[in-house]
């Protein structure tokens, strides 16, 4: 990527600049122990992410956008994207979160597959989880506490989930275990410059599209704690008639969630524009 367009360099070097450390050596060469650690991974996630939309853009290989997404985390890049939100903004404000969640990580997250959202529903409230990402019909999340993860995976098992997948995470992200982090975010998340999106962001909490910098401020902070709506986010792309989704970063994940919600879509990867 770096290297078929210079101009992702640059967005590569301002992280470093911007955070004090040397961020792009470590997305580049590890080691992988400190990079995934939650507090450098998060805004090596959003550093990456506008590296390619900056390049794609700056080459001519991405349209500008008529709205944008993000899936979690990837609100921000998102907000960078509509230009509601500054690359260092951004930057500054996933490291706190990443801080955050490394101080107060606790808990386990586990997928779900093969069970419809009201069985996965039912099996949350029995046993006392909540459900954290609606990725796909089929494909669903709980979070929550090691032992009551567990007893979900089980109980999904019994009830012809076709798999209960433990993730690799390091806490129970998307659930009300993470309130702490909502409250040492909101300093930063009300202090920030947050200008009017220019074209609307689809909300993970509740898929509406969103301009206004109050609640763009406010998706920020209720998105930590609140279940990522993935399919709706989608479906209301569609009902507001997107065509064609570009998924603006490494990988093709969200492209086969896309897909796998709307048949017909017309999913781009940025790795197919190299």
């Amino acid at each position: 990527m770096i290297a078929a367009y210079p101009d992702a360099a640059g967005v590569l070097s301002t992280a470093d600049t911007t955070l004090g450390f040397g961020l792009s050596r470590m997305i580049a060469a590890g080691p992988d122990d400190d990079l995934i650690r939650t507090d450098n991974q998060q805004p090596a996630i959003v550093a990456v992410s506008v590296a390619h939309l900056t390049g794609l853009m700056g080459a001519g290989k991405l349209p500008p956008p008529d709205f944008v997404a993000g899936h979690s985390l990837g609100e921000y890049s998102a907000l960078v994207a509509a230009e509601a939100l500054s690359y260092a903004d951004a930057l500054l404000l996933t490291r706190r979160r990443g801080e955050l969640m490394q101080q107060h990580g606790a808990g386990a997250m586990a997928a779900l597959i093969g069970l419809d959202a009201a069985a996965v529903e039912a099996i949350a409230n029995e046993a006392g989880v909540e459900v954290a990402n609606h990725n796909t019909p089929g494909q669903i999340t709980v979070s929550g506490r090691h032992e009551a993860v567990e007893g979900a995976m089980a109980l999904a098992t019994q009830r012809g989930a076709r798999r209960a997948l433990r993730l690799p995470v390091s806490a129970a992200f998307h659930s009300s275990l993470m309130a702490p982090v909502v409250d040492g975010l909101r300093p930063l998340v009300e202090q920030v410059e947050m200008r009017p999106a220019k074209v609307p962001l689809v909300t993970n909490v509740d898929a509406a599209p969103i301009t206004h910098p109050d609640d763009l401020r406010r998706e920020l902070l209720e998105q930590i704690c609140a279940p990522v709506r993935w399919i709706d986010v989608v479906a209301r792309l569609r009902t507001e008639g997107v065509t064609t989704f570009y998924e603006v970063g490494p990988g093709k994940v969200l492209a086969g969630l896309i897909a796998r919600i709307i048949r017909d879509a017309r999913v781009v990867t940025a790795e197919s524009l190299l």
